[in-house]
């Protein structure tokens, strides 16, 4: 089914915790960096969770298992049960024993996450090619996963075996900065052997599928800081998305963001999910928002006005995404979100 193009953000007139039953938050560069909490978090979310709204945590991380991210937040103050977590482990594992027989050997290229999820489904996590595995998985090691490991899923493709990918996410936030994230690691393998994995997790439908049926959501909101992860994902299963800027995109790319990854809201943090959302208008030839009005001028986009920068942004976003149609926005939009602090 075809979705019409966004070209602007939405309002809100209810607090986005009471317009949807279940968020769907992104953990890595949401609720948390490094392993610390990220601002206003653990209070937004207590806020959300105790006027009713569901809380689940989805993450294309596949290192850690539910039981230790549960732990992990539920340490950092935010109560949380293994079966709130849904891991694009957990969405690889469903779609390799749908292929292969209860029993089969996997040749695992990751952490204990995957281990986990696998024998779950039935299939016994091995850690040789030479363990004759029906199929290699590989998802996010850590840091420190050695690169002999990427040795042993070359040999079993070379074989024959059929790879799969937890996710492709080429970077992932740490306390220090922006690190190398599975994706990379899939690269390293994919040009050692010239195949392709079947991957499972956020933007792609096998990860939107497990989420669903874990969680049993109907009104669903996906609440993440990716564009190309959470919120392609969010347009993939056509369902409402809130950005916030607590992750890796800046307002630069947002600006830029193809019809895919727009999301439906923005947001500076978690402290957006309890509040409404303004409305972005059409203004003479732009757009207005708050105290703030975008136009989209021959060669820049241009912004006029003062008040709350976010305010800005949702106007710069509608000139933008309107402007570029179903492409991606090329103006200039430097001064502009220069102005803003952003």
């Amino acid at each position: 089914m075809s979705q019409a193009v966004r070209t602007r953000p939405d309002g809100s007139g209810q607090a986005l915790s009471e317009a949807y039953d279940t968020a769907l938050l992104d953990l890595d560069g949401v609720v948390y960096a490094g392993g610390s909490a990220i601002a206003y978090a653990v209070e937004s979310l207590s806020t959300a969770r105790a006027g009713g709204m569901h809380l689940a945590y989805v993450t294309n991380n596949a290192l850690r298992t539910p039981d230790t991210v549960a732990a992990h937040l539920t340490a950092l103050g935010i109560p949380t049960e293994a079966g709130d977590v849904i891991t694009s482990a957990q969405a690889v594992a469903r779609l390799i024993s749908e292929q292969l027989p209860a029993g089969a050997r996997v040749l695992v290229i990751g952490g204990e996450g995957l281990r986990v999820a696998l024998r779950e489904r039935g299939l016994e996590p091995v850690e040789s090619a030479d363990d004759d595995p029906a199929a290699v998985v590989q998802g996010f090691g850590g840091l420190d996963l050695p690169w002999g490991r990427f040795a042993e899923a070359c040999y079993a493709i070379a074989r024959g075996v059929p790879w799969f990918a937890s996710n492709t996410d080429l970077t992932i936030p740490s306390a220090r900065g922006i690190a190398p994230g599975n994706g990379a690691a899939v690269q390293v393998v994919r040009i050692a052997t010239g195949a392709e994995p079947q991957v499972a997790g956020k933007p792609l439908p096998p990860m939107h599928r497990e989420t669903i049926l874990r969680t049993g959501a109907e009104r669903p909101l996906v609440v993440g800081d990716r564009l190309d992860t959470d919120i392609e994902g969010a347009f993939n299963g056509e369902v409402d998305s809130l950005l916030v800027l607590t992750g890796v995109t800046d307002g630069a790319q947002l600006l830029a963001a193809p019809p895919q990854h727009r999301p439906t809201y923005v947001d500076a943090d978690l402290r957006g999910m309890l509040t409404g959302q303004p409305e972005v208008v059409e203004a003479g030839a732009g757009f207005r928002c708050g105290g703030w009005t975008a136009t989209a001028g021959p060669d820049r986009l241009e912004l006029d006005g003062e008040g709350e920068a976010l305010d800005g942004l949702r106007a710069l976003c509608a000139a933008a995404w309107t402007a570029a149609g179903e492409g991606s926005c090329e103006l200039d939009g430097g001064k502009a979100l220069a102005r803003l602090g952003l």
